[in-house]
């Protein structure tokens, strides 16, 4: 009983966690929660942080690209398989949440829009190297009880309310009212929902 105790606030509280995976700084897993952690990349941000609630299932891909990239993830969250989250800023997925498989979540767009600027990002990866600071990152915010379906591009700077619903196969370019379902591409305005 003591062990088992012990465990469950090793896997909360410890700052390096190993779970179905390799031994990580800054993440935090919750009691009960399933996530593989060879599916977190953070060999580019070593000091950035994952912290995760108690009885999830996370079977995403994440990414941290910066050493100030902070994600968190609630209690009782399901985050399918194919699905890749890509952190440079901040992305908040709050508690109840169902996000389906093959979705992107992305605080950054990842290059910047001058091509002067873009033509030497492949060169850059090629040394390990990646400029963020040359086009902006904005945090993303999925609040409780929403549900993001299947194939869902999420991009910077968007809000999902309160149990909304996003259709599958939808691109997230503004924020989304609570209680309401929208869908497309870009995402429109479906309905209201009780």
């Amino acid at each position: 009983m003591i062990k088992k105790i012990i465990k469950k606030l090793y896997n909360v509280l410890s700052p390096k966690t190993r779970q179905n995976g390799p031994v990580l700084t800054n993440v935090y897993i919750g009691a009960n929660t399933e996530v593989n952690l060879n599916n977190i990349d953070k060999s580019r941000a070593p000091n950035s942080k994952v912290i995760i609630g108690n009885d999830s299932l996370i079977s995403c891909n994440i990414a941290l690209e910066t050493d100030q990239a902070v994600l968190e993830i609630g209690n009782n969250v399901f985050i399918g398989a194919g699905t890749h989250i890509r952190c440079v800023n901040s992305i908040k997925i709050e508690s109840d949440i169902l996000i389906s498989g093959d979705c992107m979540i992305q605080d950054s767009d990842n290059h910047n829009f001058d091509f002067e600027i873009r033509k030497r990002d492949l060169c850059d990866w090629k040394k390990g190297y990646h400029d963020w600071s040359t086009h902006p990152a904005i945090p993303i915010k999925i609040c409780h009880g929403a549900w993001i379906g299947a194939r869902v591009i999420i991009l910077k700077g968007v809000s999902i309310g309160e149990k909304a619903i996003v259709g599958a196969g939808s691109v997230v370019t503004k924020d989304v009212a609570p209680y309401t379902i929208v869908a497309g591409n870009p995402a429109k305005f479906i309905k209201t929902v009780k």
